[in-house]
């Protein structure tokens, strides 16, 4: 799948605020978010930012129509994730991770902004 990089930061931003909500046990990941530091943050988007976009770019490409978010099944995402895991671990340690990044995937895809239709960007003529 060819996402935007607009996309990619919304996605891989909404999965660390997910990350950091479950870590701090607050009541929204969002507040959570905005307590931490520009430093922490970084560090939630680049750990996160590491698991999540291998899989994003592994899923496969399907046509995605302006004002639609993309969608795929739970097989797909899961052989994604699975391409993406590599070996490691035992058979508990892989069968954790892989669920573990699955959610994480599923939390990245569900906050993808609508798909925008690139014909009707209107530019003003000031620029």
């Amino acid at each position: 799948m060819r996402f935007t990089e607009h996309e990619l930061t919304v996605a891989v931003t909404a999965a660390a605020k997910t990350v950091a909500g479950v870590k701090a046990r607050r009541r929204s990941p969002e507040e959570a978010w905005e307590s931490m530091s520009r430093l922490d943050r970084y560090h939630h988007l680049e750990a996160v930012g590491s698991q999540v976009l291998p899989v994003l770019l592994a899923l496969p490409d399907i046509e995605v129509p302006a004002g639609t978010r993309p969608t795929f099944s739970d097989t797909q995402v899961v052989a994604a994730v699975e391409e993406t895991l590599g070996d490691g671990g035992g058979k508990l340690r892989r069968k954790v991770a892989l669920a573990a990044r699955v959610a994480l995937v599923r939390a990245a895809l569900a906050q993808l902004p609508v798909r925008q239709d690139p014909d009707a960007l209107v530019v003003p003529d000031s620029l």
